[in-house]
């Protein structure tokens, strides 16, 4: 399961509306890719359609897609938002990550 901390289900509700999609049918598509300092960089995207290896997940009143692959990488990982004049964006606390870039965006197992 993946979850989403207060600060991000807000973030995400905002750029949802931002870029047209409604919050209470669309959901945040998370995966992982080869690639990054670390080996591994995280995906986020906004997507309507669901695919068939698809898990879906609601925590925070946010509903999250993630592909079967990567469920793998991110079981109990937190999606958090960091703002302000040294805020990072969207950030995962992955448990799973051995270690991270300085970026925060990679990650190796």
């Amino acid at each position: 399961m993946i979850k989403v901390a207060p600060t991000a289900k807000e973030k995400v509700s905002a750029l949802m509306r931002e870029e047209g999609f409604d919050p209470a049918t669309a959901h945040v598509r998370v995966g992982v890719k080869s690639g990054g300092c670390s080996g591994l960089s995280y995906e986020l995207k906004f997507d309507q359609e669901s695919k068939p290896d698809d898990h879906l997940y609601e925590d925070n009143g946010v509903r999250i897609v993630v592909d079967k692959k990567s469920l793998l990488y991110l079981i109990g990982t937190t999606l958090e938002y960091s703002g302000g004049l040294n805020g990072k964006g969207f950030v995962f606390n992955n448990p799973n990550a051995q270690r991270t870039c300085g970026c925060g965006e990679s990650f190796s197992l």
